[in-house]
């Protein structure tokens, strides 16, 4: 299962492509940085968080694979290993909204957080200094959890110790616990403050939804563009990318269903400072992402996977991935550019720039740790038993 030259040259031209594509967004970024200081840190956040989201999702998706294990975990878990090691990378890449808080925040302002009660009463939460000091422990337990996956997993390669299994199992389970709480809380801090008036206690899990739907989505494109190459060629089987259909279809109605009930919890109570969170996106030109939001995020895509055949083709459910990625900006835009748009509905290009950039340097480092590894892990235990004696005979 060595690395072969076919994959190398892929991942080569891949990560080229993006770097490119990344190199040349971040100069339109430095460049409209020097425009107007304001739209560059809201457009970097939204590119941020557009790719922060699959990082984390892979590695929640990494830790559900040591939890169950099967062989559609198996076929994917290299790469979500790949992605997971991005977080340093984004780590450093948070330190622009650091510095740009008092362009993004309002609670920052206090001026602003003297005429709103609300706000005043959330203070000894959002303040600057615990701000940042849940954005170090957030990224340290990531890194953590990252760290010790990845270092288990490549020790397993290289010794076949089946004891590590029962350590990668046993990081897994509270590890999963502890990253849906932190992205819980890393939402409210970095979208919901956007607007520190609102509240829902929902939000959190939303967007954890939201990562795993990013990251499956995203890593089956990448299993896609690889699935002609040994060793894939000789794993893959239709059922592989029929499981990966009923995972974005669970995870699409899981979005809605949430999405759904937040909106509904929230309408019926009417409560000001709760109701026009939805109102502004419902109005002022919103309403018309919000309606196709509904149409090409839940409706087409669930109608779409309810068909089997759509699901067992690698070539239809790729397509599928592709259309869940892009919904997945718009939804993410209809999250938080109203929080800077008061006039109505409007994009800049710099929206569209910060996702490019940040997606460059991402995509870039995802064939950069792709290239550093087998396609399939060496030596685990459960290998046989999810896919028989092929991996014996093409290992």
């Amino acid at each position: 299962m060595n690395q072969n030259n076919n994959v190398s040259v892929i991942l080569t031209r891949i990560q080229k492509s993006a770097a490119v594509v990344g190199g040349i967004a971040l100069l339109a970024m430095l460049i409209g940085a020097l425009l107007d200081r304001e739209q560059f840190y809201q457009s970097y956040l939204l590119g941020y968080l557009y790719w922060l989201s699959p990082t984390l999702g892979c590695l929640g998706l990494l830790m559900l694979h040591y939890l169950v294990g099967g062989g559609w975990s198996f076929i994917i878990r290299r790469q979500l290993e790949a992605a997971v090691k991005i977080l340093p990378i984004m780590a450093l890449l948070f330190l622009p909204i650091l510095f740009g808080m008092s362009d993004l925040f309002p609670w920052t302002h206090a001026e602003e957080v003297a005429i709103n009660p609300v706000v005043q009463h959330k203070a000894p939460y959002l303040n600057t200094s615990f701000f940042v000091l849940r954005a170090i422990g957030y990224f340290a337990l990531w890194g953590l959890l990252a760290f010790f996956l990845v270092r288990w997993s490549a020790r397993q390669d290289e010794t076949g110790d089946p004891a590590l299994l029962e350590k990668l199992k046993w990081i897994s389970g509270p590890g999963i616990v502890l990253l849906a709480l932190t992205i819980n809380f890393a939402s409210v801090d970095w979208i919901m403050s956007l607007e520190p008036e609102w509240f829902s206690t929902i939000y959190g899990l939303l967007f954890l939804v939201c990562g795993g739907l990013s990251a499956l989505a995203i890593i089956v494109l990448a299993t896609r563009r690889l699935s002609a190459e040994k060793p894939l060629v000789d794993l893959l089987l239709p059922k592989h990318f029929h499981d990966w259909g009923n995972l974005i279809l669970a995870f699409v109605l899981l979005w809605a269903y949430m999405a759904f009930s937040q909106f509904l919890i929230i309408w019926s109570a009417n409560l000001p400072e709760e109701v026009s969170w939805y109102v502004y996106r419902t109005t002022h030109g919103w309403q018309i992402l919000a309606i196709a939001l509904v149409i090409f995020h839940f409706a087409l895509p669930f109608l779409i996977l309810l068909n089997r055949r759509s699901k067992r083709a690698a070539s239809n459910l790729a397509k599928i991935a592709g259309w869940m990625v892009v919904a997945r900006f718009f939804d993410l835009f209809w999250w938080t550019k109203p929080a800077f748009s008061p006039e109505g509905f409007s994009i800049h290009w710099m929206d569209v720039a910060a996702p490019l950039a940040i997606g460059g340097i991402w995509v870039a480092a995802l064939a950069w740790n792709l290239k550093a590894q087998p396609l399939m892990p060496l030596h685990d235990p459960r290998l046989e038993e999810a896919f028989g004696s092929e991996v014996l005979n093409h290992g």
